[in-house]
């Protein structure tokens, strides 16, 4: 998980909007158009990525499709001091 965290957050070029999605659903829990909102990133952007952390279960949605929430995935809670690593490596 610890490999899977660090590519997809810091990786890759969509990195830095990853950490700032995670952050966000870890601080609470919202659909893909608030985060959008929240973070003033495009709508598409957003789905873009949120699709990229659900497929390496990094956050899980719950809800229907339109109005789905996204929180992190207790696999990742159980692995926060590295996503905490990462978030600490991207601000410096």
């Amino acid at each position: 998980m610890e490999a899977a965290l660090w590519y997809v957050l810091t990786g890759t070029r969509g990195g830095p909007n990853r950490v700032r999605l995670l952050r966000a659903v870890d601080e609470r829990p919202r659909n893909a158009n608030q985060l959008a909102e929240d973070l003033d990133l495009d709508y598409k952007t957003v789905r873009h990525h949120l699709d990229v952390l659900v497929d390496n279960d990094i956050v899980e949605s719950s809800g229907d499709d339109y109005g789905a929430v996204y929180l992190p995935t207790d696999r990742v809670r159980e692995h926060w001091d590295t996503v905490e690593d990462i978030i600490e490596e991207a601000e410096s």
